[in-house]
């Protein structure tokens, strides 16, 4: 297994591999690959020392964790492995809203570690936050599994910095992930300040716009009819348009500086601070490799002002979700 460099998820706690491994898109959301592709990627991942993998229940209606499962199996002590509750799906894969009752939790990690065909999570968070119960209620049955040495440390994702606060008077909160790129970097106001404030670490999800900050897509008809991001406001008509507009900027450094558009990306998600985490998602080995190269570039402070003259905070068309998805995030 090759060595890559670690980061620390907050003060005091565990090391992980600097990039992680976002599995979602091979199960669900993204079409194309296939199961066996997907595995041989995770393998890949863990061989080259990536060994921070991120999935979910909700993905694939678990199939995700089934597939993680079997990808790890025999390998378990390579692996920090992290797992969500929250968003509560449907036998036909309709949303049925958020639950973080207790009673909710409890089942949902049972059901996780039997999916995941393992003892223990790793790193354990609630997905979305549900307003309906106290922040206090979850945290604290999240903490009772963690007594019976069910999960080992305990993460939210998309948490508003209040909830945040609140969650981690309960029990140590080791992680909270939130979405951050070039074009979604609302973190940077409230959510990155506070976690730095508390100790908490920082792991940001979709750190390549989910794929379009690759330069991989010049059009929305680049994308397969059942793409969940045709129907993303960021990737839709007018905001394509100007988006793109902000990737071929984007893009022209890259070349410039004689790395993919995605490694420059990426490249800039780790510069924002040792504290953070990136989980690119892919499904394919060579994008992989291409991730890891992000890793070995370095940015003078005029590339990072260059890229923020580019994508300043808000600069990109379109909310990062539809309607009903923006109402989950930053509660």
């Amino acid at each position: 297994m090759f060595g890559i460099a670690k980061r620390r998820l907050g003060a005091n706690g565990p090391e992980v591999s600097a990039i992680g491994l976002g599995c979602m898109g091979m199960s669900e959301f993204y079409v194309g690959g296939s199961e066996q592709e997907s595995i041989a990627t995770i393998h890949h991942a863990l061989d080259r020392g990536v060994t921070f993998l991120d999935t979910a229940d909700m993905y694939g209606w678990g199939k995700n964790e089934e597939l993680v499962g079997r990808a790890i199996a025999g390998r378990r002590e390579d692996v920090f492995l992290a797992t969500k509750f929250g968003n509560v799906r449907g036998p036909n894969g309709e949303f049925l809203g958020v639950r973080g009752d207790p009673e909710y939790v409890r089942s949902a990690c049972e059901a996780s570690l039997r999916r995941l065909n393992i003892e223990t999570i790793d790193l354990y968070y609630q997905h979305r936050v549900d307003i309906e119960v106290p922040i206090e209620d979850t945290v604290g049955e999240m903490a009772r599994l963690k007594e019976e040495g069910k999960i080992r440390f305990l993460g939210l994702s998309e948490a508003a910095p209040q909830t945040i606060r609140k969650a981690h008077q309960v029990h140590k909160i080791t992680a909270v992930q939130t979405e951050l790129s070039l074009w979604s970097r609302d973190a940077e106001a409230e959510v990155l300040p506070t976690v730095r404030e508390l100790g908490i670490g920082y792991v940001a999800y979709s750190p390549l716009g989910r794929g379009f900050l690759t330069g991989q897509f010049k059009s929305p008809d680049d994308f397969p009819e059942d793409d969940f991001r045709r129907n993303h406001p960021r990737f839709q008509g007018e905001n394509f348009e100007k988006n793109i507009a902000l990737v071929r900027e984007v893009e022209k450094m890259a070349e410039e500086k004689g790395c993919t558009t995605a490694q420059l990306a990426l490249a800039w998600v780790l510069a924002q601070g040792e504290d953070i985490v990136p989980i690119p998602g892919t499904k394919h080995v060579k994008y992989l490799d291409d991730n890891i190269g992000a890793l070995d570039m370095k940015l003078s402070d005029d590339d990072l002002q260059r890229l923020d003259a580019i994508l300043p905070p808000g600069a990109a068309a379109g909310e990062r979700y539809h309607a009903r998805g923006m109402e989950t995030v930053n509660r």
